[in-house]
C-alpha cells in the first residue's frame, strides 16, 4: 500500500492556506446589521470598504454621501462592507446599517468633517470610535 502525502494536508491536494488580517473597520461589539443595496453608477463610483454612503431619494440607490448634495444622499445612512466598482453600471453590494466602526478606517467625502459625519451617522445606529476607544478583543 502506498501513501501519498500532499503538503501538510494528506486529504486535500492543491489546498491553499490564506491568512486573515483584519482591517479593524469594525470597532466594537454592537450587533452589526447589514443589507444588500444597489450602488448608483457613475464615473467616480469606485468605493473602498468603509465608505460612508447616502441614499438618493428619487431612486433609492446608494452613493457617496456628500454634505452639499441635494438629492437625499447628503444624509449619510450606511457604511460599505466591501470594495465596489460601480463606474460602468449599477452594482449590488452589502452595507452596514448599524454597528460600531473605527473612525480612522472609514472613508468619507471631503465635504464632511469627522465630527459632522460622526453626528450625522449616530441617529442611524452607526457609531464611530477612535482606536483608543475600541475594545482590545472582539
Amino acid at each position: 500500500m502506498t501513501i501519498n502525502q500532499y503538503g501538510e494536508n494528506a486529504w486535500q491536494p492543491s489546498t491553499r492556506q490564506d491568512t486573515f488580517i483584519p482591517d479593524q473597520l469594525v470597532a466594537g461589539q454592537l450587533q452589526l446589521v447589514t443589507d444588500t443595496v444597489t450602488i448608483l453608477a457613475g464615473e467616480a463610483a469606485i468605493y473602498k470598504r468603509g465608505t460612508v454612503l447616502g441614499v438618493v431619494t428619487a431612486s433609492g440607490k446608494y452613493t457617496l454621501s456628500v454634505n452639499t448634495a441635494a438629492d437625499g444622499s447628503q444624509f449619510p445612512a450606511a457604511i460599505l462592507v466591501d470594495d465596489v466598482d460601480a463606474s460602468a453600471t449599477d452594482v449590488t453590494a452589502g452595507v452596514y446599517l448599524m454597528g460600531e466602526f473605527n473612525q480612522n478606517r472609514i472613508t468619507f467625502d471631503p465635504s464632511w468633517t469627522l465630527a459632522s459625519v460622526k453626528s450625522a451617522l449616530r441617529p442611524y445606529g452607526i457609531f464611530l470610535r477612535d482606536s483608543l476607544q475600541a475594545p482590545a478583543s472582539l
